[in-house]
């Protein structure tokens, strides 16, 4: 079982939704570290009756039997009607509640209640670096990081398995997608621009369907928590620099999927955009369990200059390059945003294998910058 790095103790006495992808290991982290609570699974189907007909049931139970400690609700947008009964609870019995779900968007649809500003929000991602002891970044490329994904010997069987039954069918029923066959060749489109420039006009007219539908089917993915746009860095440009986000699916064994990509090894195309991919999930991922939610932007001018992520306020321009042997050709980027920008720290990750310094620019095997990332010496 995997120690995972999100922190709900320093919210003791809060209540706190906790969302995440299917599969991210909210079920399993949660009854973990609160053994010893009532635990609500509204996936059971005999609960989800029950209080879906008497949500004064659901009350009474938490009230019983909460013992000074947090309810857990799993898979609470089954029915976020109890979250007025939780709200109530919280106001005058003092009692505090963990929420956890896979899709936040038919609560912000509805909506419904929010417990006015009473719960802190977090995310649990696919597993991270530190979370995974003797962690082989290979097996994650060609895996993925969902817990379950990583340490299948079958993993492709899986991920066949989740594409088909949640991407495809459970996201489409809960969004009511009206054409599902457009919205599966969509995955695949997105798939394929993943870690690029969005261009809804492109897709569409490959989907055969308007610009508009794109945008709606992107902004899906972004509420069930599927994937996440990145946008430009645009504070004060010189250069003229493209505006149009990026998007990265959730999850590299997700993506790798979609995109029919098989044996990843070092020094393939495929392997420099999942390694990108990569590093932009562990960004993500220690930004939130830090506490320190910088935030990522690219940075990439019109004449083809480019920086994979910009940290925080340009604090930290970092670089990512498959390659085992970086050289001057790869420093043109951080070079010329330094020129436009204040940055305290110019960064290339890569497969190479020896820590280097090339005037400002730090040079860092991808192992060491995970390490210095989550000891907290990057940002």
């Amino acid at each position: 079982m995997y120690e995972r790095k999100v922190n709900l103790e320093k919210y003791d006495g809060l209540s706190v939704f906790l969302w995440g992808a299917r599969q991210t290991g909210k079920s399993t982290f949660l009854k973990k570290t609160y053994s010893d609570s009532l635990y609500i699974d509204l996936l059971l189907s005999q609960e989800f009756k029950r209080y879906l007909d008497s949500p004064e049931q659901f009350r009474q139970r938490c009230i019983a039997n909460h013992q000074n400690k947090p309810v857990i609700v799993d898979e609470i947008q089954k029915l976020p009607e109890l979250l007025n009964e939780i709200h109530w609870m919280i106001e005058n019995e003092n009692i505090s509640f963990i929420l956890s779900g896979s899709s936040p968007r038919k609560i912000l649809r509805k909506n419904e209640n929010l417990l006015g500003g009473r719960a802190i929000r977090l995310e649990l991602y696919p597993l991270s670096f530190v979370e995974i002891p003797d962690f082989d970044i290979l097996r994650a490329f060609n895996n993925g990081l969902l817990p379950r994904m990583y340490d299948s010997n079958n993993a492709s069987v899986l991920l066949e398995a989740y594409v088909g039954s949640y991407l495809e069918d459970e996201i489409i029923a809960e969004t009511k997608i009206r054409n599902a066959e457009i919205f599966s060749r969509f995955l695949s489109k997105a798939a394929f621009a993943n870690g690029e420039f969005v261009n809804y006009t492109n897709i569409a007219q490959d989907c055969g369907v308007a610009s508009s539908t794109i945008k709606e089917y992107y902004q899906i993915l972004e509420e069930t928590l599927l994937g996440s746009f990145v946008p430009s860095f645009q504070k004060k440009p010189k250069r003229r620099v493209v505006l149009t986000p990026k998007f990265y699916f959730f999850d590299i064994g997700i993506a790798n999927y979609l995109l029919k990509r098989k044996h990843i090894e070092w020094g393939t195309l495929d392997a420099g955009h999942t390694f990108e991919h990569y590093i932009y999930m562990e960004l993500k991922a220690y930004a939130q369990y830090s506490g320190k939610k910088f935030p990522i932007h690219y940075w990439h001018t019109s004449s083809q200059l480019e920086v994979d992520f910009i940290l925080g306020d340009h604090e930290c321009a970092i670089e990512v390059k498959a390659n085992d042997n970086v050289n001057n050709k790869h420093f043109k980027g951080l070079k010329a945003f330094a020129e436009e920008y204040t940055v305290k720290k110019q960064i290339i990750v890569s497969n190479d294998p020896y820590i280097r310094q090339a005037n400002d620019i730090m040079i860092y095997p991808w192992r060491v910058f995970l390490e210095k990332l989550w000891f907290g010496e990057i940002i």
